[in-house]
């Protein structure tokens, strides 16, 4: 992975071990995605194939995968064994790990790999490994950092160049290629893009469609994309089309403070659903609590949805380190939708704000 060095992973696979260890675990088998690039930098693939690190508590970690894949694997990282078709790669994981105690399964797991390995444990309890592994996962370092302030730079940069796209008598959907082009500009790939104009804005996950821009209409824009080092960008700015109505100017004002609000109960030793509290409370005071129908935030970092996850019913302490968007929305059926998302990350004191265009109607 671009920017992180052996060392770095080296200490997260040190780490993984001591946590499964503290545990009481066996180990860990990890599948493909953002939970392997996060302990190795790999985002190698094997589509149905199994590839897998396994990490046991005690003893040097491996990474399976096929041979016709391994061209690619971190071999100066880490010891990797390839398989060929006709071998059992889920019992090579099974007894890379010692004989007795539960395992931690990773989250991109399929379902054929899942029961395979429950089946070769033979009644060994299973339990995810992204709970056994919350801590490194959810707190990010100074190079995760680094990298997210890159993100919220690039994606900064594109939104930037919004109002000029947001011109009458054109469509959602062409304002939203224009935006792939931008965020590719800025990153090696889209993620998503909603251009969500009028009513379609009060619709939180719609993309974008063949509606004409009309004078007046509010525009709900998120986009998110991914740079060269896996990790992700994602914010949301709310633009009108011309002049906004006294009443989609008053609902902003409202939703301007719910966002400050969020930020400013951001520090440690709080809970995630305090920050949704601060947050729901604005809205609700001022007549639109129904019409605030999502969490307020969830964690980023190698995917773009992870925890933390900033909503009612979550007591996850916040701790230094944990990086997550703060996006309060309200949404008015049949009439207009806005949302306001930055990304931040807790800090001793409070909240540092990685996204930085402006928050203004």
């Amino acid at each position: 992975m671009v920017g992180m060095s052996d060392i770095v992973y080296r200490n997260r696979l040190t780490r993984a071990a001591e946590l499964a260890r503290e545990a009481g675990l066996a180990g860990l088998i990890i599948g493909t995605g953002p939970e392997l690039a996060y302990l190795t930098g790999s985002w190698l693939s094997s589509h149905e194939r199994l590839t897998a690190l396994v990490v046991p508590a005690e003893g040097a970690p491996v990474l399976l995968a096929p041979a016709t894949d391994i061209g690619d694997a971190p071999r100066e990282l880490i010891d990797v064994r390839g398989w060929r078709d006709g071998d059992d790669p889920h019992r090579l994981a099974v007894d890379h790990l010692p004989q007795t105690g539960a395992v931690a399964l990773g989250s991109s797991l399929t379902t054929v790999h899942v029961l395979r390995l429950q089946e070769l444990l033979g009644g060994r309890a299973t339990v995810p490994a992204a709970t056994t592994l919350s801590e490194l996962f959810m707190r990010k370092d100074l190079d995760e950092i680094a990298q997210l302030r890159r993100a919220a730079h690039a994606i900064d940069d594109v939104h930037a160049q919004v109002p000029g796209l947001l011109r009458g008598r054109r469509t959602e959907e062409e304002v939203a290629k224009e935006l792939e082009q931008l965020i590719v500009a800025e990153h090696v790939a889209v993620d998503f893009v909603i251009v969500g104009s009028g009513p379609n804005g009060a619709n939180p996950h719609h993309s974008f469609s063949s509606r004409v821009l009309q004078e007046g209409d509010c525009v709900v824009v998120d986009i998110g994309g991914t740079l060269d080092s896996g990790y992700h960008s994602d914010s949301t700015r709310t633009y009108t089309v011309g002049e906004p109505t006294p009443e989609v100017a008053a609902a902003y004002e409202v939703l301007e403070r719910a966002h400050g609000a969020a930020v400013a109960a951001v520090r440690p030793g709080v809970t995630a659903e305090a920050i949704d509290r601060a947050a729901r409370e604005v809205i609700a005071e001022a007549g639109y609590g129904e019409f605030f129908i999502h969490r307020t935030g969830h964690g980023i970092g190698l995917s773009t949805h992870e925890e933390p996850y900033i909503m009612a019913g979550n007591d996850l302490v916040l701790e230094e380190g944990m990086c997550f968007s703060i996006e309060p929305g309200i949404y008015l059926p049949g009439q207009w939708g806005m949302r306001l998302e930055d990304i931040v990350t807790v800090t001793s004191s409070g909240a540092d704000v990685l996204t930085r265009q402006q928050r203004s109607l």
